[in-house]
């Protein structure tokens, strides 16, 4: 999707052509993800954290018919009566739903189905968008702002829970081309120092344009001067920490990670292989041999905080990275640069690669911020419920949908999860 539609999302109420124009640009970018799979690669489940394709493109359908149709368009057919049950995520509120390590057995409907009713919730929700008098424009636009935000982040999931898929698949298997890039001269790792204090983070709603309920409210938080390190850490700097036998010395893990790296036996990221002599990761382009100058990639909060500790520093808090990131573009190698992989860093002055590449680890727990309180109904579990156990990382990655993530968006995972484009930078104390 352009950044333009992106960008004018926030005055979709009073403009019904970008709102409607805005809707089908994101729709269409989720086919055009899924478009070079087969219907056998849509069905499979990986793992119970993935889910298959063909789930994602019915799931991002179901939430505008849920919310938005339902409710709000007289008249409305749901297409058909089963698909409430299939194709809920977690909103406890909106009734019974599959249980999640399930989904792969959902067979039928099949694709074919799946996109019918994606054409057919299409359909029906730009009707009801031409149709409606302004004040019911206004009052929906910003639910079809946040179903258009959440297609965004199945977008994402689409290429991560594909990737773990077919690195399953003992051929290795390509979702597409590897794209060539231009070589860069390796960007030398410095230190960009921030002024302690009191600062505002977090969104400030009005007339900045879209956010999640997690990003706000904007509030004052009580900072010691810090440094951030210029860019996010290498591949090659993670050689170091395996060759220094960073996976076997428990003084760098904390328990749980300790814990984890015993039961689950990781010696390198995820995704990463050795093949011919050479260290290969698993990527979009089927697996290649390491880059070893982009960023370290598909590694856990427990694998991040450890290699920190390993080289004397520690991970940014969220409210650190927030304070580097408002002055910079959010703007950086996402999903349309079409690459798909972490790229090296770019020579240059100041913070690099903040936004894409890979999100990064912060050492902040993902929870609520003073005053946050989430919305009325079913659609308020979207993101307060899982405040609890699950670290903030930032910034976006290279599958990020372009435009869609800005200095206050939150992510979160469990810490031990690494199938995401999970890396890190590091900061210390100044």
């Amino acid at each position: 999707m352009s950044q333009s539609l992106t960008s004018a999302a926030g005055s979709a109420a009073s403009d019904r052509v970008t709102l409607i124009e805005y809707f089908h640009a994101v729709r269409a970018q989720t086919e055009a993800l899924t478009r070079g799979l087969s219907p056998e690669d849509q069905v499979i489940q990986s793992m119970e954290d993935a889910s298959p394709s063909k789930w994602h493109l019915a799931h991002t359908t179901w939430f505008f018919e849920q919310f938005i149709l339902t409710g709000c368009a007289r008249g409305y057919d749901c297409f058909h009566p089963d698909f409430a049950y299939l194709f809920n995520s977690y909103y406890e509120g909106a009734g019974p739903r599959h249980a999640r390590p399930r989904r792969g057995m959902v067979t039928r409907p099949d694709l074919a189905q799946v996109m019918a009713y994606r054409a057919h919730v299409t359909a029906a929700l730009t009707d009801f968008l031409q149709a409606a008098e302004e004040s019911v424009l206004t009052a929906v636009a910003p639910l079809i702002e946040l179903g258009l935000n959440h297609e965004q982040q199945h977008q994402e999931l689409i290429l991560t829970d594909i990737l773990h898929a077919f690195s399953c698949n003992p051929t290795k298997p390509a979702y597409g081309p590897y794209r060539p890039a231009a070589t860069v001269e390796p960007a030398p790792l410095d230190w960009i120092a921030f002024e302690g204090g009191i600062h505002e983070v977090g969104h400030a709603g009005g007339h900045e344009g879209f956010a999640f309920d997690n990003e706000g409210p904007r509030h004052e938080v009580l900072l010691r001067p810090f440094r951030l390190a210029t860019r996010a850490v290498t591949a090659a700097e993670w050689l170091d920490f395996m060759a220094d036998h960073g996976y076997r010395r428990p003084e760098f893990w904390l328990s749980d990670g300790w814990a984890t790296v015993q039961r689950e036996g990781w010696q390198a990221p995820g995704y990463w292989e050795q093949r011919d002599g050479g260290w290969h990761s698993m990527t979009l382009a089927g697996l290649r041999p390491l880059e070893p100058e982009a960023p370290v990639c598909h590694v856990s909060f427990y694998e991040a905080d450890a290699f920190a500790r390993w080289a004397g520093k520690r991970l940014p808090s969220e409210a650190e990275w927030e304070v580097a990131a408002p002055a910079l573009s959010p703007h950086g190698n996402s999903c349309g640069s079409g690459l798909l992989r972490p790229m090296p860093a770019t020579p240059g002055e100041g913070l690099r690669q903040m936004f894409g590449d890979v999100w990064e680890w912060t050492q902040s727990p993902y929870g609520p911020y003073p005053g946050f309180v989430p919305p009325a109904g079913t659609v308020g579990e979207y993101n307060g419920k899982f405040m609890c156990n699950q670290m903030v990382l930032r910034g976006g990655s290279c599958v990020t949908p372009d435009g869609h993530v800005r200095a206050t968006y939150r992510n979160f995972f469990y810490p031990h999860q690494r199938w995401q484009f999970t890396g890190l930078r590091l900061a210390e104390d100044a």
